[in-house]
């Protein structure tokens, strides 16, 4: 009909409806399963699995506090054990003098860590872990109290290992930067300069110009050159400046000149070099100058001589110009005395009084250098081998070559090269001494046979020793550039040098302009 409002459906009422009464039947179908459930467990007996589960958790709540106090012990003894494993460790390293601290921190260790290993297993109740702990204080306790006696004792000792240790380093280090040193050293000295090189080169370009010239100079050879009653001398050098500065020096300081000769013995490879220089500036006064080369003397051959068949053999470290000195009386066999003067010496004095010095029958006249325990025969020789240590007193003088007069009669009577031959063969491996020295040879050779000459015939130290003695110098009759540091070298201590340089002749014109700056 008109004006009349129709009526509303009625679905939304009945969905609610339908909704609230199906969520009040879910509800009461879960309550009764709960009430179901609770009664059926409450009317039947606990299972077995269930009451283990609840013994096992009262057990662990009950042994709680064991454990916490078993672990505490545990580390207590654990961390002591390997504190005295520790002492005793320091104590087997220091080396103590006391044994017994070392015994005692060994046991203490054994039986803490015994008694770790006991309190690593279960405890079940308290009775059980009193005793253990009983125990593990009491050596908990007595390991502290022995910890705290010997720290002091330790941590000096410990203190003192390190210091050596260092000081050992040290040492090592010392004595790398001293061979280093040495080798530096020894091939600044053995090294060939610049200067010297272009003087050889220029006196043998020379000879070679004027082969004439020279080859007449050199055949006349005075006619006592073997007269013994002269002074003679024996030089043995390849470097032609310092052969000439020790020839002028002895000349200008001479007190007869013309009685002195002077024996050059060279390498081949400079005699041309050598001849040049002592015929373009002869000796003065008189004196006389022989050069020769070693390849002249034909005894000198491996049949004869060890160092020659080692030589030929290849080894590097001999030299036979070094050896030549063995060889003076097969060299000048019509002489009876003889002085052997270094290429590094300057003279100072007259030398003729070596020919009156009184050797007693002895060969070799010498300055010793020894002075409390240095400089004796163990510095030079290997004492660990018998035929050393059998034949040598270790505490015996060592002398020193540079200037030495022979008595060549007393020589030949005591065969004394044939004694350099024995102990030269026993050493070609270099296990006797150190081979690249002549030195020791020297002293195995004349052991017996040397008489020592007052110290103001020879000064040494030049070379190497910044502080000796002005006095010494100014009294010596020969003073010594031994070392490595040379006077024509760069490398010369700058205090000495003129000593030297003032004996060198500057009016031979290949020093200009070979550059020697002196």
């Amino acid at each position: 009909m008109a004006g009349v409002r129709p009526a509303r459906p009625a679905t939304g009422f009945r969905a609610f409806f339908s909704y609230k009464v199906f969520a009040s039947a879910v509800f009461t179908l879960l309550s009764l399963a709960a009430l179901s459930a609770i009664l059926s467990s409450s009317s039947s007996p606990p299972s077995h699995n269930t009451a283990s589960a609840v013994v096992r958790r009262r057990g662990f709540l009950a042994s709680d506090p064991l454990r916490a106090r078993l672990d505490l012990i545990y580390r207590q003894a654990a961390d002591h054990s390997a504190l005295a494993t520790a002492y005793a460790t320091y104590a087997r390293r220091l080396k103590l003098d006391s044994s017994r601290q070392l015994r005692v921190f060994q046991g203490l260790a054994a039986t803490l860590s015994d008694l770790s290993s006991r309190l690593a297993a279960p405890v079940d109740d308290e009775d059980a872990l009193r005793p253990l702990e009983k125990e593990a204080k009491d050596r908990i306790k007595l390991a502290r109290q022995l910890v705290g006696e010997s720290k002091e004792a330790f941590d000096t000792q410990l203190k003192i290992q390190k210091l050596r240790d260092t000081i050992f380093a040290v040492r090592e280090q010392l004595h790398r930067a001293k061979k280093l040193g040495a080798l530096a050293g020894s091939i600044a000295a053995g090294s060939t300069p610049k200067s010297l090189h272009c003087l050889a080169m220029r006196l043998m370009e020379e000879r070679i110009a004027h082969p004439e010239t020279y080859r007449r100079a050199a055949s006349v050879a005075p006619a006592d050159l073997a007269d013994p009653d002269l002074y003679h001398y024996a030089i043995f050098s390849d470097n032609v400046i310092a052969v000439s500065v020790v020839i002028n020096s002895a000349i200008k300081n001479a007190e007869e000149p013309s009685k002195h000769v002077f024996h050059v013995v060279t390498d081949p490879m400079y005699l041309a070099a050598m001849q040049v220089w002592f015929v373009r500036r002869p000796p003065a006064r008189g004196a006389k100058v022989e050069v020769r080369s070693l390849a002249e003397f034909g005894f000198l051959n491996s049949s004869y001589s060890p160092v020659v068949r080692m030589v030929e053999g290849g080894r590097r470290d001999l030299s036979v110009l070094d050896h030549l000195r063995f060889y003076l009386p097969e060299m000048y066999p019509k002489l009876r005395r003889i002085v052997l003067l270094e290429d590094d010496v300057v003279v100072q004095k007259d030398l003729t009084g070596l020919w009156r010095v009184d050797l007693d029958d002895m060969v070799n006249g010498a300055v010793e250098t020894c002075f409390g325990g240095f400089r004796r025969y163990s510095r030079y020789l290997n004492f660990s081998i018998p035929e050393v240590r059998d034949q040598f007193s270790h505490r015996a003088c060592a002398w020193a070559y540079g200037v030495n007069v022979f008595d060549l009669d007393a020589w030949r009577r005591e065969r004394c090269t044939d004694r350099f031959h024995q102990y030269q063969s026993l050493n070609e491996d270099g296990t006797l001494w150190n081979p690249a020295s002549v030195l020791p040879a020297g002293l195995v050779t004349f052991s017996t046979t040397t008489k020592p000459l007052d110290k103001t015939w020879h000064v040494m130290g030049l070379g190497y020793n910044p502080s000796v003695s002005p006095d010494e110098i100014r009294n010596a009759a020969v003073i010594h550039f031994d070392g490595n540091m040379k006077p024509w070298l760069d490398v010369a201590l700058n205090q000495y040098k003129h000593l030297w340089t003032k004996y060198v002749d500057t009016e031979m014109d290949f020093l200009q302009l070979c550059n020697f700056g002196i």
